[in-house]
């Protein structure tokens, strides 16, 4: 199946690219190339957007509605009656929960495809088809050490995003222990919270091996957020085999049991938590097998390609 797709989400689209089918990525204007060095597959074509008119498309992956009219432009066909097409939202609403109403809402051309069960629940679809396809991401292998007793944590644009990310929190969790940070724009987040070195330390915005191998350094790992679809960060470092401090909110308690580390909407009790499993590596690396079980069970990438294929079958 050939499957016209924008590369807007990078960890998402690592595991969505993955399957068995082609698919043709629209170059950014001006660009060569969108990839950003991640190095797909040879089933994985960027294709000028003025050449695809000629392109054989069977199926439209919409993941913003500038797509759905991007694509009746480039092909010459509208998604949904000329073209099959499906439309995966990857967030939480931005506004007007519990009542916010979706784009696409009530319309019967285009399936929404949910990223988790709790998006599916907090957006309202009216009448329009939807489902969920759970995260699934390639397993990094367990290579969690704990050598260092600090919790990591992964937020991209941590200040800008704020009470999004719970980087207003992030203080109160280095009463625990040190914090290492990764991400885009983390270097940004020492002064922003008010923290020297010896509590919060920028570990680098870095390739996806060279993270996985830094992290898994890190005694256990930190997801404060508040308000966001379920992390893939959250989920890789589980398959790292880290023990997982998480803010029970969105789709997390249904991710995460409390045996593969702790999860709470009490930051308090979280905070504590935090102390106990850098204190303690063995019970650290305990949940952390536990967290790994529940990801290779769970999210794994086989099982998201292979709901993704009943997906495209069905349109």
């Amino acid at each position: 199946m050939r499957v016209l797709v924008w590369h807007v989400h990078g960890g998402w689209m690592d595991s969505f690219v993955r399957g068995t089918h082609d698919y043709l990525i629209p170059l950014p204007p001006g660009e060569a190339s969108g990839a950003a060095g991640r190095g797909w597959g040879a089933n994985v074509r960027e294709v000028d957007p003025a050449a695809l008119r000629d392109e054989q498309v069977d199926v439209v992956v919409a993941q913003d509605m500038a797509h759905l009219k991007e694509a009746e432009r480039l092909l010459g066909r509208r998604p949904g009656r000329d073209v099959r097409a499906v439309y995966v939202e990857h967030n939480t609403p931005r506004g007007g929960v519990p009542n916010a109403v979706h784009p696409l809402a009530d319309r019967s051309d285009i399936p929404i495809v949910h990223v988790t069960h709790f998006n599916n629940l907090i957006w309202d679809s009216g009448s329009a088809p939807a489902v969920v396809v759970e995260h699934g991401v390639p397993d990094p292998g367990a290579l969690y050490t704990g050598e260092r007793a600090a919790l990591g944590v992964v937020i991209n644009e941590p200040v800008r995003r704020w009470r999004v990310t719970g980087t207003d929190l992030l203080p109160r969790f280095a009463a625990a222990g040190p914090i290492v940070a990764f991400g885009i724009a983390g270097d940004l987040l020492p002064a922003a919270v008010g923290l020297d070195d010896a509590y919060l330390s920028f570990g680098g915005d870095l390739p996806p091996a060279e993270l996985h191998a830094s992290l898994a350094r890190c005694r256990a790992y930190l997801h404060p957020v508040r308000w966001t679809s379920l992390g893939l960060s959250l989920l890789e470092a589980m398959h790292l085999a880290m023990p997982v401090v998480v803010l029970a909110s969105t789709e997390a308690p249904r991710a995460v049991p409390p045996e593969a580390g702790a999860i709470s909407a009490d930051v308090d009790a979280l905070v504590r938590e935090s102390r106990r499993l850098l204190a303690d590596p063995d019970e650290a690396r305990r949940r952390g097998r536990v967290a790994r079980e529940v990801a290779l069970e769970r999210y794994s990438l086989a099982a998201f390609l292979r709901r993704w294929d009943e997906v495209l079958a069905d349109g």
